[in-house]
């Protein structure tokens, strides 16, 4: 069938991990491949030979060889997986596909050498293989099998994919349906989460570390991490690796990686960044599990770096080890089973629940130094650094399972795969929350933007939305992050919105009211029954509304008393205690008060403090050995952490909803009548209007009827079908914005008008020399009422296709009241998207105005979700206006634009 552009597998190679964590390289046969190929056949065993072939085949010839290493997709495609580099690259295994008659079904064979079978390497071939099949509108697999092959039935069974299998003439015929996607994606999704945490899992639990560059001079990073590693009680065994010295710190040292007796899990490599690539081949014939590799100069450093980091990706690949950095500071894990210090940092945190993830090594010694002095205890420290391999994804599908994780921060500068974080973080956060930075503008806001759409989707936009719809918590300074923390680790989140404040002095009680108001809590009057009983022992001049303002004379005992009653109140979700430092009040006996009451207490509700001295990191505010009263300087930043707290509990109870299927939706008319309308451009182009038109009506969005005329005469039999009054608008591929340039004319009463219209938008594009950019005209009949929307996407190279809603018009730039999803929409993101827009009432009613068709307007996203989501070949797509009806009255696309890749 008829496409509109011709689309090709990735042909570069990918990095697959399989279950037990090691990586293994794929990527798409070739013709220089008949060499390897045919070592593979004559290593396969003959049973291997049998189940493959059907029969014990026993010799492959240069025709065979030549027809299976020339791929030709559709008709037929072929991955192999390999180990080894170079001209030691060795094909360990192939998938490939043969395009059946139909053009929608292809059969498929794989075979895998003897001696790595059973590892996850069929499952990961099959899933690469339907992924570049589905872009070629492939529906179906069909595999032959011989029952006798279970290991090949069982990946089938395994995968998730939707199955008919029949037995017949002594083989199993097995029909796999590549359009239901929900249980293999699943599936998909918890295989990667396995064998990526099981990758993470031997890096730091080690049970013997090699310290290449170990050495005996204070000042090295060698000689730091092995001293880290010895002072820090590490439980395994420790290797120096330093050819120049007989022994480091007492212990034995070796030449190389090689002369060490027994295995090695992991290496630590603190050498110079040239000597890195020979100790990695050392590595990889030791059969070394991973390295963490400290050395910088990489892709950090100029065109030299980013050559010797492609050959570092290239050898570790190979050899089928993962790698945490380089340029990085190392890796900690405080586990008392493991006691794990391979950093060159100088401070030693303290053990805890709280696991850091670092891509800047310079500011891991900071953040390490940082929960140092505020007591967090940390589980994990992980010092990325180039994220050659390890990335955060990998780490944070570590710590959704990991037992003395209970809360992650991360530092982020940029994203490797940000979709795939996106979906990690959003399974993660509603386990444990996840704070993170992120740092550093990305190039893409300041990319020329055609459409409204892109103009408003800048980089930091896309970043927001995908934190704010994967439950991230987003800080924007170190400090906050910390404050966070403190909080998240130390105290529950709250029920609701409702604080009470608590404090010895006026205007820090109205700070922290202030802000609360700011940041979406709500500072509301206590009970009548707490306001009794606190007027029983409160000065009169003290206020007990809410803030509780108990004057500066108040004592240590007032804070008891006070606190413990706020804490009973029903109307209160949250107590934030605030205290200044009069002469009649010590800190340490408020600080002992509020332990007190915190010891005793067994609620649910969280407390915060503010201790507006400078005495204050002094103050002890623990309530046992592991959990403590968060205190903070300012009441701002205690609010500030605790809406933080609030927003996050929102997010965790949220429902999470799914994604819709729409039925009688016709994909292949689409691309095959529609899209054939138009002619593919090299460099991409608009969509005619009409042909816009057609898309968005194959989906069910509503569109105002559209006719294309080429003359005045065809205009006035076009518009005179239509009806009168008629809006007349310029027909191009190349003029975006009609209204900059002339091109619309609105209220066409008559015939003469029509004809008139169509002359003056001539003339004025002749006079602006744009008469070549004129391709006709299309009529459409007026459309009177509706709030105007605009409803567009944009695709993010980073973070894929990006959803926009907002108040529509021309005016929409200037107005910036828009609001963001990632794309796919689930059936709960449109009515969350309108909540942002400041413009809601305009459509929910206001002053008067009549309430609109809400419900259309969002199912009519979630069908504009569904176009984007079949067709990736669109880059840019456009409803400006779409005019929202009133309730029950539907909705109407006015203007569409749809922009194609070439």
């Amino acid at each position: 069938m008829p496409q509109y552009r011709t689309i090709y597998p990735d042909t570069s190679e990918i990095d697959v991990v399989l279950r037990a964590g090691q990586s293994l390289k794929v990527r798409p046969i070739t013709t220089a491949d008949k060499k390897k190929l045919e070592e593979l056949f004559y290593r396969l065993s003959p049973w291997t030979r049998y189940l493959r072939f059907g029969y014990t085949k026993s010799y492959i010839s240069e025709t065979e060889l030549a027809y299976y290493t020339e791929i030709q997709p559709p008709q037929r495609y072929a991955y192999v997986a390999t180990m080894g580099q170079g001209e030691e690259e060795r094909i360990v295994a192939v998938a490939r596909w043969f395009l059946a008659p139909d053009g929608k079904s292809a059969e498929v064979a794989f075979v895998v050498e003897d001696n790595i079978q059973v590892r996850g390497i069929g499952t990961a071939l099959l899933e690469q293989l339907a992924s570049a099949a589905i872009k070629f509108n492939i529906k179906r697999f069909v595999a032959r099998v011989l029952p006798e092959n279970t290991r090949m039935l069982e990946v089938f069974d395994e995968s998730g994919f939707k199955l008919v299998k029949e037995l017949e003439e002594g083989a199993y015929e097995i029909t796999i349906d590549l359009e239901e996607q929900e249980e293999f994606s699943k599936r998909q999704a918890y295989r990667e989460h396995i064998a990526r945490s099981a990758g993470v899992r031997r890096i730091l639990y080690p049970k013997s570390v090699a310290v290449v560059g170990a050495s005996r001079s204070a000042e090295s990073v060698g000689g730091a991490i092995f001293r880290n590693l010895l002072q820090g009680g590490f439980t395994g065994t420790i290797f120096p690796v330093n050819p120049n010295t007989p022994s480091v710190g007492g212990v034995l040292s070796y030449p190389s990686v090689l002369d060490i007796p027994g295995d090695v899990d992991i290496a630590v490599i603190a050498i110079p960044a040239e000597r890195v690539l020979d100790v990695v081949d050392q590595c990889g014939k030791k059969g070394v599990w991973g390295l963490v590799i400290i050395s910088a100069g990489f892709g950090e450093a100029g065109p030299a770096g980013k050559e010797r980091e492609r050959q570092l990706r290239e050898k570790v690949l190979s050899y089928g080890m993962r790698v945490i950095g380089p340029n990085c500071l190392g890796i900690f894990n405080g586990d008392p089973d493991v006691q794990l210090d391979a950093t060159f940092s100088p401070v030693i945190p303290p053990s805890g629940n709280l696991s850091i993830g670092s891509q800047s090594g310079a500011l891991g010694l900071a953040l390490l130094d940082y929960a140092k002095s505020m007591s967090l205890g940390i589980g994990d420290f992980v010092s990325i650094g180039n994220r050659v391999d390890i990335s955060s994804n990998d780490l944070l599908e570590f710590w959704e399972d990991d037992e003395k994780t209970h809360l992650i921060v991360l530092y982020l500068e940029s994203f490797g795969n940000p979709r795939k974080f996106s979906r990690i973080a959003r399974r993660v956060s509603h386990i444990k929350p996840i704070i993170a930075v992120k740092a550093g503008k990305s190039e893409v806001g300041a990319r020329a933007a055609t459409s409204h759409t892109g103009a408003l989707a800048a980089a930091e936009v896309a970043v927001d939305a995908m934190f704010r719809e994967a439950g991230v918590i987003r800080v924007t300074t170190i400090e906050e992050m910390f404050n966070v923390a403190k909080y998240l680790s130390n105290q529950p989140l709250p029920k609701g919105r409702r604080v009470g404040i608590l404090t010895n002095a006026g205007g820090p009680g109205v700070l922290a009211a202030d802000a609360c108001e700011g940041m979406g809590l709500k500072v509301q009057p206590l009970s009548g029954e707490t306001r009794k009983k606190l007027r029983e022992f409160l000065p009169a001049e003290a206020a007990v509304t809410n803030p509780v303002d108990m004057i500066a004379s108040a004592p240590a005992e007032y804070y008891d008393r006070a606190l413990s009653l706020m804490l009973e109140d029903p109307d209160i979700d949250a107590v934030i205690v605030i205290y200044i430092p009069p002469l009649v009040t010590r800190p340490e006996d408020v600080a002992a008060a509020i332990r007190k009451v915190m010891g005793r207490y067994t609620g649910e509700k969280p407390v915060l403090a503010c201790f507006m001295t400078s005495r204050m990191p002094e103050l002890d505010l623990h309530i046992n050995q592991k959990k403590y009263i968060p205190s903070f300087s300012f009441p701002e930043d205690a609010v500030q952490a605790l809406a933080h707290g609030y927003n996050y509990a929102r997010y965790r109870a949220r429902e999470e909803g799914h994604i819709p299927k729409f039925p009688g939706i016709d994909r292949d008319r689409v691309r095959g009548e529609i899209f054939r309308k138009e002619r593919p451009v090299p460099e991409g182009k608009w969509l005619y209007p009409e042909v816009c038109a057609e898309l968005l009506g194959a989906y069910g969005i509503p569109v105002a009827l559209t006719r294309p005329a080429f003359s005045a005469e065809e205009a006035v039999r076009q518009a005179g079908g239509i009806g009168f009054p008629v809006a007349m608008k310029l027909r191009s591929s190349a003029v975006v914005h009609k209204t900059d340039v002339g091109g619309v004319e609105l209220n066409l009463e008559n015939e003469e008008e029509v004809r008139q219209a169509y002359g003056n938008m001539a003339a004025r594009l002749e006079k602006a020399g744009m008469l070549d950019k004129m391709e006709g005209v299309v009529l459409q009949k007026m459309i009177f009422g509706g709030q105007e929307v605009i409803v567009g996407m944009t695709q993010d190279p980073l973070f894929g296709p990006l959803i926009m809603v907002g108040l529509g018009g021309v005016q929409v730039e200037l107005m910036k009241d828009v609001s963001f999803s990632l794309h796919p929409l689930t059936d709960r993101d449109p009515g969350r998207m309108l909540k942002r827009l400041k413009s809601l009432p305009m459509l929910t009613g206001w002053r008067g105005r009549s309430p609109k068709d809400v419900k259309t307007l969002e199912e009519l996203l979630l069908r504009f979700s569904a176009l984007v989501e079949d067709f990736p070949e669109i880059e840019e797509m456009e409803i400006n206006p779409l005019l929202v009806f009133g309730e029950g009255k539907g909705a109407l696309a006015i203007d569409a634009r749809v922009y194609m890749k070439g």
